[in-house]
């Protein structure tokens, strides 16, 4: 019996584009921005400042000077809330009506300071409420130190959760990502970016 919901955000909760990410790079002068940035999981500077190895502030003056210039901190803001798309209303009225039924509610992240400077604030969701309203636990990449598809980041959330993989459904729209997570034991949906999922889980959690 199923428990635990635990999601990803871009890509689910949040619909990204990482077109629009590597074109707000670019003009920021990163010219080779498809080098450093992936729809997943990030390497180089972009995967230090996820896995917290770097702060906020140590990756702007890295990025400032790959590009030749000083960068300001809401310059790289807006270039990685590049990848926020948009938060479909119906995937956060599918959040509310998921806990109202009971279900732990966790979210299971890769991200870093930049984006979460917009997810923490009351900006998330158009004006009323963050991302932390939404969810009973937050396990972010840049905070817990691993990322995606690391099996010690799903196995921090169990510990800290005290909770068991197979009473759990790990929601993620990557594949690498899912398949560590089948392995530990728990049950997996992976919807499309952008897809509505909100009809496949109710269909999974009345199995």
């Amino acid at each position: 019996m199923i428990k635990n919901i635990i999601f990803d955000l871009g890509g689910v909760i949040m619909t990204i584009s990482h077109d629009e990410a590597l074109r707000r790079f670019k003009e920021l002068g990163l010219t080779d921005a498809e080098r450093h940035l992936d729809p997943y999981t990030q390497s180089g500077i972009f995967g230090d400042v996820e896995e917290g190895k770097i702060t906020a502030e140590e990756f702007r003056s890295s990025l400032s000077r790959l590009v030749g210039r000083e960068l300001t901190f809401d310059e790289c803001k807006h270039a990685w809330l590049g990848y926020r798309k948009d938060v479909p209303k119906r995937n956060l009225d599918a959040l509310k009506d998921l806990r109202s039924k009971g279900y732990r509610l966790i979210l299971l992240s890769n991200t870093n300071p930049f984006m979460m400077s917009w997810a923490l604030s009351n900006d998330f969701d158009g004006g009323t409420a963050s991302l932390e309203d939404y969810f009973d636990s937050l396990y972010l990449s840049y905070r817990i130190g691993r990322m995606k598809p690391d099996p010690g980041f799903f196995q921090a959330v169990l510990d800290n959760e005290r909770i068991f993989p197979e009473e759990s459904l790990f929601v993620d729209d990557g594949p690498r990502n899912i398949e560590a997570a089948r392995k530990l034991g728990f049950m997996t949906l992976c919807p499309e970016n952008g897809s509505d999922w909100t009809g496949v889980l109710s269909e999974s959690l009345s199995k």
